[in-house]
């Protein structure tokens, strides 16, 4: 996530992302040219603040409606009252050495701990589990089936099944900042060291999962590489290949009807990828700064948020024999890095989170409009899940917002969870497949299960139903 901002001072300062991480040495090489300190919303007048950390003590997890709590009383983020200036008071707890480091096999011993805790006070919302990563913050994670596929600083992509150690897979370098996966089981993974990489199950060995190739193909990299009008100059004396990403792959977006992937990255271009044979059709210098989030949408619309502060709209039109992506409108222009995107393609509405704190949407097919603002965290957004009639946003306030979009348009939060104790850096939600007992839910009973991975190197699995009641509108 790249967040951009200016100080009161006469040049340009962007601090490090690492102030959320205690200078964890992984996160700071990641962020060092890129990431700010988004402990302040107002991205401004930050140049006093030279090491901003992240020493919030944590308080208590649970309270009643009239105030009182008791040591036996379950604790649960459903109970609390809504109030988005919540802050933790408990530092994040000392982790062990890392077993990834074993030499004999690094998935030996998994680096995760399940844990499980029953919600006595409410079966139907609530924290169902944590999974804690004892060797790296998590930084994407993407939900298919009954499996659960995450991506850390560690360069690995663990898979869980039922909440357990299912198997996993390592790529040679890059964090891991971006998971999507296709209808036919692929898996594509964006990276810090600007690649692309793609993997697939196998249909001979439970579990196992294997590199088939990345982005662009090896192929299409010998034969582009040989025409000097594929390359484009990134800086003084320095040219490559436009069909190659340059700096870290932070964003990708699916979009299955077209058969296209799309990938943003931070040196600022945007590149489509046609999902049959891997081909980049198009590579698009969509912004002046990193792009920090993609988002594919209704009408085959495309959304492109960046730390320039710039939401853009793009189409993709007929042009000759084939076609091409256009700028067909500009949502947003503002000082405030954009950070986070996410669709409801069934109300055709768009969310845009910011690092002021707040997220903005638009809704409307063939025109959009500006529906509104929900301010619900006290920090930089980070992140952005679309489920159903549902809009989880998750913070650097290492809280999740669930926001209920009402018949009307309005919008009403219906729960803060905050059981993480650092910044929520990826969201994403399923829907659960339990049902009345009859083999149907009722209508309107929609439930969900949303796992949210955080900075403090644990995913927490939580149930969030469409019918909960409304904690501030």
């Amino acid at each position: 996530m790249v967040i951009a901002t200016e100080t009161s001072s006469s040049h340009h300062r962007r601090l490090t992302f690492a102030a959320f991480l205690n200078s964890d040495p992984a996160a700071e090489e990641e962020e060092q040219s890129h990431g700010v300190d988004v402990t302040n919303p107002s991205s401004s007048n930050n140049n006093t603040n030279k090491d901003v950390h992240y020493h919030q003590q944590r308080q208590s997890n649970a309270s009643t409606t009239s105030g009182d709590s008791s040591p036996n009383q379950v604790l649960s983020p459903w109970n609390q009252t809504y109030s988005p200036y919540y802050t933790d008071t408990t530092t994040t707890p000392s982790m062990s050495p890392s077993p990834w480091n074993q030499t004999y096999s690094p998935y030996y011993k998994s680096p995760w701990i399940y844990q499980t805790r029953n919600m006595d006070d409410d079966t139907d919302n609530g924290l169902i589990g944590t999974i804690v990563r004892q060797d790296g913050h998590v930084y994407s994670l993407a939900a298919s089936g009954d499996l659960l596929f995450t991506g850390s600083d560690s360069k690995n992509i663990r898979v869980w099944k039922d909440l357990k150690d299912f198997t996993g897979f390592k790529s040679t370098s890059g964090l891991v900042k971006a998971i999507v996966i296709t209808g036919d089981n692929r898996i594509f993974t964006g990276h810090q060291d600007g690649k692309i990489r793609v993997w697939r199950g196998s249909k001979r060995r439970t579990g196992g999962y294997s590199r088939v190739g990345s982005l662009p193909t090896l192929k299409e990299f010998l034969t582009k590489s040989m025409n000097p009008k594929n390359y484009v100059e990134v800086r003084r004396r320095k040219n490559v290949l436009k069909i190659r990403h340059y700096d870290a792959v932070s964003c990708l977006s699916l979009n299955e009807e077209l058969g296209l992937l799309y990938s943003g990255s931070w040196d600022k271009t945007l590149k489509v990828w046609r999902l049959s044979d891997s081909t980049c059709l198009e590579s698009i210098q969509a912004h002046d700064d990193a792009i920090n989030t993609v988002a594919a949408g209704f009408d085959d619309l495309l959304f492109t948020g960046s730390a320039d502060g710039t939401l853009k709209v793009w189409k993709r039109e007929l042009q000759g024999k084939g076609t091409k992506h256009f700028l067909v409108n500009v949502l947003m222009k503002q000082e405030n890095a954009v950070t986070a995107l996410a669709v409801n393609l069934t109300a055709a509405v768009v969310y845009c989170g910011s690092s002021d704190g707040t997220v903005n949407f638009w809704e409307g097919q063939k025109f959009l409009s500006h529906g509104g603002t929900l301010r619900g965290h006290r920090m930089a957004v980070l992140c952005l899940a679309a489920a159903g009639s549902l809009v989880l946003s998750g913070g650097a306030d290492k809280n999740i917002c669930v926001w209920r979009r009402n018949g009307d348009g309005t919008h009403s939060c219906l729960s803060v969870l905050m059981d993480h104790v650092g910044p929520v850096k990826c969201l994403t939600a399923v829907v659960e497949a339990e049902d009345d007992g009859k083999g149907h839910r009722e209508k309107g009973d929609q439930k969900w299960i949303v796992y949210s991975g955080s900075l403090d190197k644990s995913v927490k699995v939580w149930r969030v139903t469409e019918t909960a009641s409304t904690v501030i509108g």
